[in-house]
């Protein structure tokens, strides 16, 4: 029966629409031919005229109905706007079949015949379609279909129920509300049960994955009910935002895999647009790291705010060619796009390019960040951190630049390795240059960890699950704070509008997650199990690889603790101590030179005179670095 059911679901439209007409014509007919007995309490077979009006139901009927669309809609996929056309449409027929039968008056005629015609019709015409709906469903099912449940009952979810009675991948089981905890409901036929149960259907159904439709979740809500599911290892999906919805960005059927984006529990802190435009708005602007994870998010969101023109600085041509060619598909109007190759520690091409387009503002992202990497090349990310900082300020106050915008590291403060005393150099030559005399304004925006960058741990995690494990974490009471990529760049846009000149702003990265519980939720989402002593027969094992070079088991954000709040509650101003420029450019040149002649224990003893709270256990190597 299945089999032929599904041969029918391959034929032609036009041969399935014949079908449905010749189905229709016998209907009508033998509706009209039973609306007698009943009337009358007898069988009485249509003679002369009244067999001629019976045969002509079809004709009259048939033109009503195509005109309806009752031939267009595909059955396997007809609601209730379909219904309400066929109830239409078999009025009308049977509101022209009675006049035809009162204007050839025929003799005995009951009136009521056209009532019982009219009832039986919309009868029988609606619920072969809800039967053929139905047959044409069961012969689409698919044995191997992944059974589901969908979190929230709302609007969103009765869709995308709907929408999953048409596919061969999933079949929805049961939806979960918490507004039904004392209700028994059903939806399209599938019962409504309490968050509570939960348990008991994944278990009872076999389920592995649990759909969340609840599009306009806010982040808190949504990451309690994430942590909630991640007892259950269950892979999470959700819908998109009703914005996306709405700019038909997406289609409502779209499912996301659950973003870590979401789990940070904070919700962001919606910016002031005149904040946000100050610096951007018809202006020059160039961003330096113009390819990186920072950088290239810089371009996108400066773009959305349309500079007169955007100068991407990139010294990687494959970045810089990525980034320039999305930028492109934007066509954001009258906003001039330019690559420029190039290194921030060459002075005098940043200088002609920085005078050339006339550059306004610019945001510095370009650093070598990634810290097992700076140590083995401790020489080399200092050139590109301190001095590449020092080349680019230079070249800023010499071509007038308005505002420079350092974006930093929290591993700046009290640093452990040469990455970030690279980097806290060159927040310390920003705020010498602050207190000169000159037109350009330098500031600093110091943050953590953003989420899918290229040096953060969660890529690598994600690639480790894919492979099958191991996860590697490096200690197990090892810390950091996260915070998204988009998020971050609008804070770094937002606080350099707010400066006066040498200030360092830090962003609240909320809490601190430890790296192992998201070893474990990363795994759990998944819909996998941790493999250890206590589960041996767990899917993926977590182990310990020990502390890398230069690392931290916590990172910090403040230098000396002091801090005001801005008008923005998510960023914050620190009070940190200065060194005047006379004091500091002897030491600076110095590491310049050493760096350039490859001095490593020299780099590190300079460093530490300039950073009295330097410290690092991997001082040196054996081998020039």
């Amino acid at each position: 029966m299945k089999k032929v059911l599904h041969k029918i679901t391959t034929w032609s439209r036009p041969v399935k629409k014949s079908i449905m007409m010749l189905f229709d014509s016998i209907s009508l007919v033998v509706i009209i031919l039973a609306s007698f007995p009943i009337r009358l309490g007898y069988w009485s077979f249509p003679e002369n005229t009244l067999l001629l009006l019976t045969a002509i139901a079809p004709v009259i009927a048939l033109p009503i109905f195509n005109g309806f669309g009752l031939y267009k809609s595909v059955v396997r996929y007809i609601g209730f706007k379909a219904l309400w056309a066929v109830a239409q449409s078999v009025s009308i027929y049977s509101l022209v079949w009675g006049l035809a039968a009162f204007i050839l008056a025929i003799d005995g005629f009951p009136r009521s015949i056209v009532l019982i015609n009219w009832s039986l019709a919309i009868l029988v015409i609606g619920s072969s379609r809800m039967l053929a709906r139905w047959l044409l469903t069961v012969a689409s099912y698919s044995e191997n279909k992944k059974n589901i449940i969908i979190y929230g009952a709302g609007s969103a979810g009765r869709e995308l129920s709907r929408a999953l009675e048409s596919s061969e991948e999933y079949s929805n089981v049961a939806f979960v509300d918490d507004y039904y905890v004392n209700q028994v409901s059903y939806i399209h036929g599938v019962p409504v049960e309490n968050p509570k149960k939960l348990s008991q259907l994944i278990f009872e159904h076999d389920i592995n994955e649990v759909f969340l439709a609840i599009p306009s979740l806010s982040r808190n809500r949504r990451r309690e009910i994430v942590n909630y599911l991640e007892q259950f290892s269950v892979v999470i999906r959700f819908l998109p935002s009703l914005s996306d919805i709405a700019k038909g960005s997406v289609k409502i059927q779209d499912l996301l895999e659950i973003d870590l984006t979401d789990l940070l529990g904070r919700d962001s802190v919606q910016p002031n647009k005149e904040f946000l435009n100050t610096n951007i708005l018809n202006k020059v602007v160039l961003v330096t790291g113009a390819g990186g994870s920072i950088g290239s998010e810089l371009c996108r969101q400066i773009l959305s705010l349309r500079p007169k023109k955007l100068i991407l600085f990139e010294l990687s041509e494959s970045a810089l060619y990525q980034i320039e060619q999305e930028l492109l598909t934007i066509k954001m109007p009258n906003v001039d796009i330019y690559p420029i190759i190039g290194s921030v520690a060459d002075k005098e091409r940043l200088e002609m390019i920085f005078n050339f387009y006339k550059v306004q503002t610019i945001y510095h992202a370009a650093a070598y960040k990634h810290v097992p990497l700076v140590e083995c090349n401790q020489s080399q990310g200092v050139l590109n951190n301190t001095i590449g900082t020092l080349k680019a300020a230079e070249a800023a106050i010499s071509s007038n630049v308005e505002t420079f915008v350092l974006i930093s590291t929290d591993k700046a403060v009290r640093p452990t390795n040469i990455m970030g005393a690279s980097k806290r150099a060159a927040e310390l030559i920003l705020q010498a240059f602050s207190k000169l005399s000159h037109k350009t304004c330098f500031t600093m925006v110091r943050f953590g960890n953003v989420i899918d960058s290229s040096g953060s741990v969660i890529p690598l995690f994600k690639k480790q699950i894919k492979a099958g494990g191991p996860l590697t974490v490096t200690h197990k009471d090892i810390v950091r704070y996260f915070m998204t990529i988009p998020e971050a760049v609008e804070l770094v846009i937002q606080a350099g509008v707010m400066a006066d000149g040498g200030e360092v702003f830090v962003l609240d990265m909320g809490d601190p997650i430890r790296i192992y519980d998201l070893a474990v939720k990363m795994i759990k989402l998944s819909g996998l199990e941790v493999l250890d002593n206590n589960n041996p027969k767990g899917d993926i094992e977590i182990i310990y690889s020990g502390l890398r070079p230069g690392e931290k088991l916590f990172e910090e954000l403040l230098v000396s603790g002091k801090f005001s709040q801005t008008e923005n509650e998510l960023i914050m101003r620190t009070e940190e101590e200065m060194l005047s420029w006379d004091l500091l450019e002897p030491l600076i040149n110095e590491i310049q030179e050493a760096s350039i002649k490859t001095e490593t224990n020299k780099i590190y003893d300079l460093l530490k005179q300039l950073i009295p709270e330097f410290s690092s256990s991997y001082q040196t190597y054996n081998k020039k670095n």
